[in-house]
């Protein structure tokens, strides 16, 4: 009886640990279907990146949600400060940074209507740029980011300028081909997947916009150069002076401005040796003419070697009108689908870092705490991040 009694109270204890066990499933299969069902609902979660930009004379303030819709682009211009040096003066812009970083992010997530609680990540660029001017913007980032415990993601600035394609252009995926032109930088990047960068392609001296600010200067129209060149182009002759188009030995999608600008300086030199009178649009459309030549033919030259039926283009100089319709042009006539962002993105922007920061997150890029301002940053190199991954 006892024995009964004991299988019976071993049954029950048996019965106990086998129900505890069947309950300790229970909880785990419960908990397993809870995270389950709050990782699908973060996936569906809208994500929202703050970024920040400041690498060169721009402080700009941005909030994007899932890479491709701009809530708001808040842009504090130093522009009318820096004509007056006839170019940008980085001791000023830092001082300028450091008055209107913390505004335009305010303006931002106000314009938005969303608050620093509501945000995912904060993005911001750490690099290439004015070394000061990149430090204000990092150092406000990861301050706002580690204050409202939020993950940090560095972002390089031409990362950012080619990202400005998918803000407007929903249907624009990887691979493609990217001409990236601003004052600094003068590229062809085969973009191979999201945040997968080559350069195929690259300038071996002057970038095309340091070339546009130099003759702008020559011709005495004064910084920044880009924009009245192509307004004064338009009133000119593109055909009045032949310009040369360099061409790099051995490497065929490489450029080089520094002959066309110096030909340029040349002829004004010559013109006013003679006493001769310079038609300055004549000059200048000739001018924007070889180097957009220049630019176009290598762009779709790569784009058609590469097998890409899709060509972008990216920074400062993408908003010139006559690159854009012969960029245009020349994609129609060789079945090549052209993307190009309005001019807004086509200048430095937080909206172009918070698309770029998007997909960064997304890949699992982390930045640690000693993130800092990287001036020389190449496109590509990752390692300076003090990014975490996973």
């Amino acid at each position: 009886m006892e024995d009964s009694v004991l299988g019976s109270d071993s049954g029950y204890a048996g019965g106990r640990r086998i129900t505890s066990n069947i309950e300790k499933g229970s909880v785990n299969v419960m908990n397993d279907t809870i995270n389950t069902l709050k990782d699908e609902t973060d996936k569906n979660k809208d994500v929202l990146i703050l970024a920040i930009e400041s690498s060169c004379d721009e402080t700009a303030a941005s909030v994007v949600k899932n890479g491709r819709v701009v809530l708001s682009n808040i842009i504090s211009s130093q522009i009318d400060l820096h004509t007056l040096y006839g170019g940008v003066v980085p001791e000023i812009a830092s001082r300028k940074h450091m008055e209107q970083v913390n505004q335009v992010t305010q303006q931002a997530l106000k314009e938005a209507g969303v608050s620093l609680e509501d945000i995912t990540a904060v993005a911001v660029t750490y690099g290439p740029g004015l070394v000061g001017a990149l430090l204000v913007g990092v150092a406000f980032a990861k301050s706002l980011a580690f204050a409202a415990d939020k993950p940090l993601v560095g972002v390089h600035h031409i990362e950012g300028h080619i990202s400005a394609n998918y803000i407007e252009n929903p249907d624009l995926e990887p691979p493609f081909t990217c001409l990236v032109v601003s004052g600094g930088h003068t590229n062809i990047v085969l973009v191979e997947d999201y945040g997968v960068y080559k350069i195929i392609g690259r300038t071996r001296d002057d970038a095309a916009g340091e070339a546009f600010d130099k003759v702008a200067r020559a011709v005495g129209l004064g910084y920044p150069g880009g924009p009245k060149i192509d307004k004064l182009a338009k009133e000119g002759n593109k055909d009045a002076i032949a310009f040369p188009r360099a061409k790099v030995d051995g490497s065929p999608y490489d450029f080089s401005f520094s002959g066309i600008k110096s030909a340029v300086l040349n002829y004004i030199n010559r013109s006013e040796m003679k006493n001769e009178e310079i038609n300055r649009a004549d000059l200048v459309a000739s001018f924007q003419n070889a180097v957009v030549d220049a630019l176009v033919s290598r762009a779709i030259m790569a784009a058609k070697e590469y097998g890409c039926k899709k060509l972008a283009v990216a920074g400062g100089v993408a908003a010139n009108s006559a690159l854009r319709a012969a960029l245009e042009n020349e994609c129609k006539k060789n079945n090549i689908t052209f993307y190009h962002p309005s001019p807004i993105f086509c200048t430095d922007n937080a909206a172009m870092i918070g698309s770029a920061g998007y997909y960064e997150y997304m890949a699992g890029v982390r930045a640690g705490w000693d993130l800092n301002a990287v001036p020389n940053l190449k496109l590509g190199e990752k390692s300076l991040r003090g990014r975490l991954d996973g």
